[in-house]
């Protein structure tokens, strides 16, 4: 009776340990797709390209989330989740926004801005930490990244405080006046120009930290390099506390980006645990 017990136990537990062998892992992480920024009351239009993508970990709360919008010149590109931010234990928030010649560049800044704002109001439903919010992008998206981040009423407009942003990671953006805004001017695109359209304009002491990043200065678009170097030079004559530049070398405009992401990675980490 002790053995034919003893063989019912075995099989019992063979059993189980087969089944978790075939049973699919947990998923640690889920999209959801195709959401509007943007609420009903606003043209059909708007709400037709005002939409974004929450990429977010399943297993983990309180995450840090990186809002991320797309290059383009802001006249092309579509909305992606980085691979190299994937499974990385953060969430990233993936936007696409109205895109020049259909409407003006100021129209481009704002829907940034309200993108943030939804990521603010709405991330704690996905696990996210509202005080956990990162704001990056590639070339045009690393001209909104500083344009809401540094002029604030971009972000006022939509009832969140800018300096509430955890940090900028602007990758390869424009820091002077875009050439998008200078075409829409009628103004040379090799015309610098440094107005209230130029995240220069806005340096300030107290804006959240900033991550500058740009490709190697021969290989980048003309002055791209230049322009970071100069903003990061006028943070630290304003005093800002935080402002670090990063030049990528070997690596020309479009090539920047990949090895970029582990230093927007790293610098998640830091001020995340302060």
């Amino acid at each position: 009776m002790k053995s034919l017990a003893s063989l019912f136990l075995f099989l019992h537990i063979t059993h189980i340990a087969n089944a978790q062998l075939v049973e699919p892992p947990l998923k640690k992480y889920q999209t959801a797709e195709d959401i509007a920024y943007r609420d009903g009351n606003v043209a059909p239009d708007i709400l037709e390209h005002c939409r974004l993508d929450v990429y977010f970990p399943t297993n983990i709360t309180n995450f840090s989330t990186v809002v991320w919008f797309h290059g383009g010149g802001l006249t092309g590109g579509k909305r992606t989740v980085p691979k190299e931010l994937k499974e990385q234990g953060i969430a990233v928030v993936a936007v696409s926004y109205r895109l020049s010649p259909s409407v003006k560049v100021t129209s481009c800044i704002d829907d940034a801005a309200a993108a943030v704002a939804w990521t603010f109001r709405n991330i704690d439903k996905y696990g996210g930490s509202s005080k956990r919010i990162f704001v990056s992008g590639h070339s045009a998206g690393g001209y909104l990244t500083s344009m809401i981040g540094l002029d604030k009423h971009w972000l006022a407009d939509h009832g969140v405080d800018a300096d509430n942003i955890a940090g900028l990671i602007p990758f390869s953006g424009h820091t002077i006046t875009h050439f998008t805004v200078r075409k829409e001017r009628g103004i040379d695109g090799k015309q610098p120009i440094i107005d209230e359209m130029a995240p220069l304009f806005h340096v300030r002491d107290n804006c959240p930290p900033l991550l500058l990043i740009t490709g190697d200065r021969e290989l980048e678009m003309l002055g791209r390099y230049e322009e970071n170097a100069y903003l990061w030079r006028m943070m630290r004559v304003v005093g800002h506390p935080d402002t670090e530049l990063f030049e990528l070398d070997g690596y020309n405009h479009g090539q920047m980006a990949g090895p970029a992401h582990p230093l927007l990675l790293r610098f998640i980490s830091r001020i995340s645990k302060d």
